[in-house]
């Protein structure tokens, strides 16, 4: 029983450095469309950085989620904060109909995680 508790606990973590993974990855793809194709040396700075936080905990949660559940969950983190915080903080436009299909890829993330919860308890 404990083996379940500690494999529970385990996957849970996983799916934190998950999440952390993405909202690195938010700040990378932030901070690259915000270095002018790396002319400008605090952004770039910044990328860096974002970019290898982005890829140690996606590596630290891999060891636990399957690499495709996680990659798809990751890149659509990234994806949607992107075009979110792209929208709010770099004044981007983001219209209803692409609205519309980040709540789709919104819906397969949550969707991808609880088939991942189903498959590991049965």
């Amino acid at each position: 029983m404990s083996n379940t508790n500690e494999n529970a606990g385990s996957r849970g973590r996983a799916w934190i450095m998950l999440l952390l993974a993405g909202v690195f990855e938010i700040g990378y793809a932030l901070s690259v469309g915000s270095s002018q194709a790396f002319s400008v040396l605090s952004w770039s700075l910044a990328a860096a950085i974002f970019f290898l936080l982005t890829l140690y905990f996606l590596s630290v949660a891999l060891k636990s989620i399957d690499v495709g559940i996680g990659y798809a969950v990751w890149a659509g983190i990234g994806a949607i904060g992107a075009a979110v915080f792209g929208s709010v903080l770099l004044n981007q436009p983001l219209t209803a109909v692409q609205a519309l299909w980040l709540a789709v890829i919104i819906a397969g993330v949550v969707w991808l995680k609880l088939a991942d919860s189903v498959k590991r308890s049965a």
